[in-house]
């Protein structure tokens, strides 16, 4: 079975909170991860602050979010580790490729995420005729950007020439 994808990497790890300000204490304030963006959405019911983890095209965002109605759904805070977000380089091939395989999807399909890259969700519960789930945890796949794959190219030749020179 050939996979026409390939995972390039953690694209981002979600953590919600009551309070991002709570949150920000944390991981801003005592951590020293800068905040790089903020996103809100009615529709996912999330205020969120986006921070960044490392540089260049390997970094990793993480993002807080506090729900806007914390009675309302999706429950963004629930669990305190959210999802995690993996870069993708090719998400329509991935998405078609994993949903024939029986992989559950969340409503909405592929859609602009909140840093701007096209994202969809696998859901973290099987259901729906769906053999495959997250099992528990909510994944996003995330596609990556021309620049991001060009360095995971340009690091998987380097290991190849390395493993090659040990041999």
């Amino acid at each position: 079975m050939t996979r026409p994808f390939s995972i390039l990497g953690v694209q981002q790890i979600a953590i919600g909170g009551l309070s991002k300000q709570a949150l920000g204490r944390l991981w801003t304030g005592l951590l020293g991860l800068p905040k790089v963006g903020e996103f809100t959405s009615a529709a996912e019911n999330v205020d969120e602050d986006i921070l960044r983890v490392g540089i260049g095209a390997h970094a990793v965002e993480l993002d807080l979010m506090q729900p806007l109605d914390p009675a309302g759904k999706p429950r963004v805070h629930e669990p305190a580790l959210n999802h995690i977000g993996l870069w993708v380089d090719d998400l329509q091939q991935a998405v078609a490729w994993l949903t024939a395989q029986g992989v559950r999807f969340t409503p909405g399909g592929i859609r602009k995420g909140a840093a701007g890259h096209d994202v969809c969700f696998i859901h973290p519960k099987a259901g729906d005729g769906s053999k495959h789930s997250g099992q528990g945890v909510l994944i996003e796949l995330v596609q990556a950007p021309a620049q991001l794959a060009a360095a995971y190219a340009a690091a998987q030749q380097a290991v190849a020439r390395e493993t090659s020179d040990d041999a």
